[in-house]
């Protein structure tokens, strides 16, 4: 394995748990963090990088989150002054993106994709009755294997006990964002604390992107161009809480039930364990 941007350690680490002369393929590569697929003999894994500042220190946060699962989710890590790196399994199988992709083209299988949609629900439940939430839930960070749904990109996780919110975090993308965490950024609060009502509109508004190619809110109702207007000035709109959601017109038993969960008041907000029943009526 070569590439001077993967640390000695980090290529030891993939060493042990692929075996020799092993592949790498450079998956993403974005604001201080790059990931790689190795493959070898034996396995396949994931290797993050992360540099500078923010990137050591997120990689390195990702790093602690996953040990303090104790999911078996990560097999090596380190960090030094200016790069924090950790090697994972590799989870084969598409992503919840991936899985949607026939339905936002108008046709697809509706059965299975129903049943895959209420397994990412089933995911997010069970990291909830463990105390944990994910942070920055996106349809590209929950890979269906055959094993069963994995969250990725677990560097916003957290938990009361074992791993508190990070003052880094901002939110994730402001499209998928609770009105009420919109606000609390836009507050200047911090850390930003998502609650598990908050992750559960994260989670509809992630399925509803991922059916339509569209995001949830309705911001022609308000004639609003989203892709003209500041990332801050999105989340001051959004966390109004005024928004209107797009009438549900693509698969309307399936939207009309996100559409509950998206509801800007959390108290009316069902559960993700809750959304996973519903989705599979």
């Amino acid at each position: 394995m070569k590439d001077e941007t993967v640390p000695p350690e980090a290529s030891a680490a993939v060493g042990v748990e692929c075996g020799e002369d092993v592949a790498l393929q450079l998956i993403s590569d974005r604001r201080g963090s790059a990931v790689w697929k190795a493959t070898g003999p034996r396995r396949s894994v994931a290797v993050k990088v992360g540099t500078g500042p923010e990137g050591t220190v997120i990689t390195a946060r990702e790093a602690a989150a996953l040990h303090a699962m104790g999911r078996g989710g990560i097999l090596a890590n380190g960090r030094g002054r200016h790069r924090a790196w950790m090697v994972t399994p590799w989870y084969d199988g598409p992503s919840t993106w991936e899985i949607l992709a026939g339905v936002r083209a108008g046709g697809g299988d509706r059965a299975m994709a129903r049943r895959q949609m209420a397994a990412v629900c089933d995911a997010v439940a069970e990291l909830h009755t463990a105390g944990w939430v994910h942070g920055d839930l996106q349809p590209g960070h929950a890979i269906h294997t055959p094993l069963g749904v994995t969250l990725i990109d677990c560097s916003w996780a957290w938990h009361p006990s074992r791993l508190l919110p990070s003052h880094l975090f901002r939110g994730g993308i402001p499209h998928l964002l609770a009105p009420e965490l919109a606000a609390a950024v836009e507050a200047g609060a911090l850390p930003v604390t998502t609650s598990r009502s908050a992750e559960v509109y994260t989670l509809a508004a992630s399925l509803w992107w991922a059916i339509t190619g569209d995001w949830p809110l309705d911001y022609e109702a308000v004639h609003l161009d989203p892709t003209g207007v500041k990332a801050g000035e999105l989340r001051e709109v959004i966390g109004s809480g005024r928004l209107p959601l797009r009438p549900p017109l693509v698969w309307p038993a399936v939207l009309g039930v996100l559409a509950d969960a998206l509801s800007p008041d959390p108290g009316r907000r069902p559960t993700a364990e809750a959304l996973s029943a519903l989705l599979r009526r």
